[in-house]
């Protein structure tokens, strides 16, 4: 077991530079170009609001959330119980800071987990860390780019489901990316990578290292540790077979050389965000998929398949990311393990090449954890798009069960899902995904449209609509092409372009959903930056940032809807804008610092976001932010969110908008109540060059896992093939080391709730 983590501090300087939003450079770029008004800009005035905003914050934190925070501290919740109730956010403030260190609160232990490299299994030797350790057993080893992932209780004795269970889980981790230079050696980071002939194990090695951990993990007296003699330990990585389940599975968009009846496929690809079902299943969620294949130009293809490449892809060719479909010598594997990433169209037909491979990615993927032996589905009912996350709305029996999800690039959108078959409660403990077949292959999918008036309406995307059989764009030939190529439906219907939607959220216990909206530069710019349509200001996505007339939204925000009725099926609803990011020294500016940020919680590109199912109503927030690395390592913050129309409307004043002509342009918007020291303070800050993405936590809310992702990212290639040890980050390992991604657990050193 790794030993508690202590702050080591560095001294080298840090490099203050805006470091890429995606280490493959796909994370934001915008593919939309349907000049889809941002709102109802048609109208010249703004509209009366359709219900006023008003209230307050509905009730303190005690009253509001007392009773179930009382029965994880021991207190119980009956009548003669005078066990105190403990604050909400009762810890001290973490201070921002550019240092190459973890910060926690006093009186909290984060200890390093699961670390880039980590074996599963007893059989493989311990990391290197020094780009010698092989491609196959990346197989059995921790991925890189820890992300999105979830606890599931097991038996006490190591068998089977236990929900209740915080001594003894399964936590499923994704692996959303790779820093390349540091999986392999110094001098093959001084050769290169170029995209063109790339050295078989390389790419078996980047390969291996993405996708899922499942592992086991036991608690005892001195923390966690991973039991590596367990059955359910494993990976799934971007070769792993996978079902295609749900509409999609056997049309002829899905077939494949690999699968001629187009109901299988090999990999799971940039797993981002993440969800989870109520039987005891786990929602991995593919994102920025679409730049790793090899492609030609989109001016060789066919009207259809140019249109759909543009949208999704880009229209020129490309060798991919890295180059995976180029080995040197080719592909001489025999089971196309290189050619299955060129989606380049042969001479004969679609099942003798892998043009329809990328039509295999983009999708929410449900796994079993329980069950080694369950080859994970595809769930193509709830779209293809760059899927950041899947969240459930609140599980009511006899309801359809709902999910949220935000497609991560500038100007994208977000949707909903809502399944055919209503909730009954006796599907929870099935635990197989024969329930996934059930709630998640057979639904309706929506997307959202914001209204300038603070009301908003769910779209169905479906065949039958008008906008999408006719649409001019591209010839839809059925409901499976409108789901495959959703984001086009989206823009068929004229749905809201929003700022990077990301981690989808509900309140557990008021319903209502919140949307980080990271950030985008291209908001309220002109031409065409970024491959996408210019997008004006409109009041769910208001800000201009003109400090040097080239920012666009670089801070983001966090949008919040309310379902009509609270009835989460709804397809109308209302919002306003929970919080706005910006830094401190901005406080006094309404238009730029919102929501009144100060020094203890101000924020920058908001991100991952997750409700405590213990907790309910505790929200945490992390970021992953390039605006403001001058000030601040990524963090983590607590909040006590509201509710819905707790603030009001207000006006922000936007300088030298370039959409508006150079001029000033003032938008109307819809507020949260101002933040404060008691609803909202940072709790963590990262090493150098990280993001802070994916939370879980054991059923009784005493660890809370967190995910450091690519430290030190902005490392120089040269600094890795000179084997300086000169790396922006040595975290977590300290000395000289490569830095890791990795997943650390936290513990409150009096035994507590964590966040109290």
């Amino acid at each position: 077991m790794d030993a508690p983590l202590t702050n080591v501090e560095t001294s080298m300087e840090s490099l203050n530079k805006y470091h890429p939003l995606s280490p493959n450079g796909m994370d934001d770029v915008s593919r939309n170009e349907s000049g889809n008004p941002a709102f109802d800009t048609v109208l010249q005035a703004r509209l009366s609001r359709r219900t006023l905003l008003k209230g307050s914050f509905a009730a303190t934190a005690a009253t509001m959330f007392g009773t179930g925070l009382a029965e994880a501290q021991g207190g119980g919740s009956g009548g003669g119980s005078n066990a105190r109730r403990p604050r909400l956010m009762d810890f001290s403030v973490v201070a921002k800071h550019t240092d190459d260190f973890l910060a926690i609160p006093e009186g909290y232990t984060a200890q390093v987990l699961y670390r880039l490299g980590d074996p599963i299994s007893h059989a493989v030797a311990d990391y290197m860390n020094d780009g010698s350790d092989s491609a196959a057993s990346f197989e059995f080893r921790s991925g890189d780019h820890h992300d999105g992932m979830h606890y599931f209780g097991l038996g006490h004795r190591g068998f089977g489901p236990n929900p209740g269970n915080a001594k003894r889980g399964l936590l499923v981790i994704n692996h959303e990316n790779i820093t390349q230079s540091f999986l392999h050696s110094a001098s093959e980071v001084a050769v290169g990578f170029a995209t063109a002939s790339r050295v078989p194990a390389q790419i078996d090695k980047e390969v291996n290292a993405h996708g899922i951990s499942i592992i086991e993990v036991v608690r005892d007296r001195n923390g966690f540790e991973i039991n590596k003699s367990s059955r359910y330990n494993r990976r799934l990585t971007a070769a792993s077979p996978m079902d295609i389940s749900g509409p999609a599975r056997g049309h002829a968009m899905m077939v494949t050389r690999y699968s001629p009846a187009g109901e299988m496929t090999r990999g799971t690809l940039n797993n981002c965000a993440n969800g989870y079902t109520p039987w005891g299943t786990y929602l991995t969620c593919e994102e920025n998929w679409a730049g790793y294949f090899k492609r030609p130009a989109s001016s060789t293809l066919g009207a259809k398949a140019a249109a759909s490449q543009n949208r999704y892809i880009g229209s020129g060719a490309s060798n991919g990311s890295y180059g995976w479909a180029n080995p040197a010598g080719g592909d001489t594997s025999g089971t196309d393990q290189y050619k299955r990433w060129d989606i380049t169209p042969g001479s004969g037909t679609a099942a003798e090449d892998y043009r329809n491979a990328a039509n295999t990615m983009g999708w929410v993927v449900e796994v079993d954890p329980y069950d080694p032996d369950a080859k994970p589905r595809k769930r193509t009912a709830l779209g293809r798009c760059g899927h950041e996350g899947a969240m459930p709305g609140k599980v009511i029996p006899g309801k359809p069960l709902v999910y949220y999800m935000g497609d991560d690039a500038r100007g994208e959108y977000i949707y909903k899902y809502v399944s055919t078959r209503k909730w009954h409660p006796s599907d929870a403990v099935r635990n197989n995904l024969e329930m996934g077949d059930k709630y998640l292959d057979d639904g309706k999918l929506y997307v959202a449209r914001f209204n300038a008036d603070g009301t908003g309406v769910w779209i169905e995307l479906s065949i039958a609509n008008p906008a999408i059989a006719g649409y001019a764009g591209y010839a839809f030939a059925d409901q499976v092409d409108v789901l495959i190529n959703c984001r086009i439906a989206a823009d068929a219907v004229g749905a809201t372009p929003m700022d990077r939607p990301e981690w989808t959220g509900v309140h557990p216990a008021t319903g209502d959903v919140y949307v980080t909206l990271t950030n985008n530069t291209d908001r309220g710019k002109t031409g065409t930056t970024g491959g996408g349509k210019p997008r004006g200001l409109d009041a769910a996505n208001p800000r201009y940032y003109d400090e040097d007339g080239t920012k666009g939204n670089v801070n983001g925000h966090v949008i919040r809807m309310r379902e009509d009725r609270r009835e989460a099926d709804a397809t109308t609803f209302e919002w306003d804008v929970y919080l706005f990011g910006a830094e401190s020294d901005k406080f006094g500016d309404s238009n730029i610092n919102v929501s009144s940020l100060t020094d203890d919680n101000d924020f920058s590109s908001p991100d991952g976001l997750w409700f405590s199912q213990v907790i309910p109503g505790l929200m945490w927030l992390q970021t992953d932010d390039g605006a403001y690395t001058d000030t601040t390592n990524c963090m983590m913050l607590a909040a006590v969110p509201g509710k819905y129309g707790d603030g009001g409307e207000v006006e922000i004043e936007n300088l030298a908008v370039p959409s508006n002509g150079g001029a000033d342009q003032t938008v109307v918007t819809y507020v949260g109540k101002p933040a404060s020291d008691r609803t909202l303070r940072r709790f963590l800050v990262g090493p150098k060059g990280c993001e802070i993405t994916g939370v879980s936590e054991t059923p009784d809310g005493r660890a809370i896992f967190v995910n450091i992702q690519h430290p030190g990212e902005d490392t120089a290639a040269t600094e890795v093939a000179g084997d300086t040890g000169n790396y922006q980050s040595h975290w977590p390992d300290a000395g000289a080391a490569r830095p890791r991604s990795s997943t650390i657990v936290i513990t409150k050193d009096d035994g507590g709730v964590i966040g109290t």
